[in-house]
């Protein structure tokens, strides 16, 4: 990789071509209609470099969680299938409807809020999510007739189309995720005898995607796969046959020979333990960087590993290098694909307790993004 351009302090580099290839991969692998996910600045990727890729790879639709990072989707000009489905109390869908995005409906509510939406010549689009055990939105199962027949009516009459049924699994063990497979096409059944003969069911996302077939059900929505980062604990990005897309580096900015017992940032958590030399990396928590992986989160720098030295401070950390040779400016990586000798992001998610999903996508507007592509 190469160095840092000149004045460029830290950054973010997003392979789009990662993502395209990571999207065609899944789509073999699957042999289902990709829904794909870009929602929270596409994954911290960029939502819209990330809807191009994705669609570039051949996914069919594209998939956020509200209107507003619909309807920013739009402004930048992608005109593939939207579908956004979460939505403040008592929204207006209007202009949801005027640029032809794809509402994910909940309730009787939404139901009603969407077919007032539509025009006389234009049906609203929706997809009706079922609750299936979740525990988060969705129409109860209590519910399903109801709706599910009122759907059907506002459809007969013009008002709506409607375009698929979906949930959402827990991913808690594959009993589970069977369970919520099995009240889903209970759901369907419902639906079914309504009259809806919805064009697409959903609901596995990246975990059910890869490991339970049985939940593909013709369209998948994938998230963070198409990133190139794996959704199981045991089981590596590259074992998928996933390529990580973002790479987080940035430009040591000071280097400083200290004698043992130097104190290094607040709190003295860590202190030299012999004279060693301590390397300023210019990223912090207000970049998304987790507090909670002080003294643990890796870097590489010189092609060597290090771990943080005591505190992530807002806007730096430093990196205890020992006698390694570090000059100002050296390249120092954060994380990126392991298969080109960077660290993993897990390395972070682990060191913070947390999971590689919101390091990711916690990656703050202050660090540039760069797109690239192998």
């Amino acid at each position: 990789m190469s160095a840092l351009p000149p004045g460029v302090m830290r950054e973010a580099l997003v392979d789009v071509g990662a993502i395209a290839t990571n999207v065609r991969h899944l789509r073999r692998l699957t042999a289902a209609e990709v829904i794909a996910v870009v929602k929270a600045d596409g994954y911290g990727h960029g939502a819209v470099r990330s809807a191009q890729a994705a669609l570039e790879g051949g996914a069919a639709r594209i998939g956020v969680a509200d209107i507003d990072e619909a309807l920013a989707l739009r402004r930048a000009g992608i005109d593939a299938p939207l579908v956004a489905w979460l939505h403040a109390p008592g929204a207006s869908f209007a202009e949801a409807a005027a640029h032809g995005i794809e509402l994910g409906v909940s309730s009787f509510d939404q139901l009603l809020a969407a077919a007032a939406a539509a025009s006389v010549d234009r049906p609203v689009r929706v997809h009706l999510k079922a609750e299936t055990g979740l525990g988060r939105n969705g129409i109860p199962p209590q519910d399903y007739g109801v709706v599910f027949a009122e759907a059907a009516r506002l459809e007969r009459i013009g008002k709506l189309d409607v375009v698929g049924i979906f949930s959402h699994l827990s991913n808690t063990s594959e009993a589970d995720d069977r369970a919520a497979l099995a009240r889903f096409h209970d759901a369907l059944g419902v639906a079914a005898s309504h009259g809806l003969a919805p064009r697409l069911r959903h609901l596995a996302a990246s975990h059910a995607a890869i490991a339970l077939p049985d939940a593909r059900l013709g369209c998948v929505r994938l998230g963070i796969s198409i990133y190139g980062l794996s959704p199981f604990a045991d089981r590596t990005s590259a074992e998928l046959g996933l390529q990580p897309a973002m790479t987080l580096r940035a430009a040591v900015a000071a280097v400083r020979r200290v004698p043992e017992g130097q104190g290094v940032s607040y709190d003295y958590l860590h202190r030299a333990a012999t004279e060693t030399t301590l390397a300023l990396v210019p990223l912090g928590y207000a970049d998304g960087v987790p507090r909670q992986a002080s003294g643990a989160g890796p870097v590489r720098i010189g092609g060597r590993d290090f771990r943080v030295a005591g505190r992530v401070a807002m806007d730096q950390f430093v990196v205890d290098v020992g006698d390694h040779p570090v000059a100002v400016g050296d390249e120092a990586v954060l994380f990126g694909d392991p298969t080109l000798e960077q660290p993993a992001v897990e390395g972070w998610a682990d060191a913070a307790g947390t999971i590689n999903y919101e390091i990711v996508t916690r990656i703050g507007p202050r660090v540039p993004r760069r797109t690239v592509s192998r």
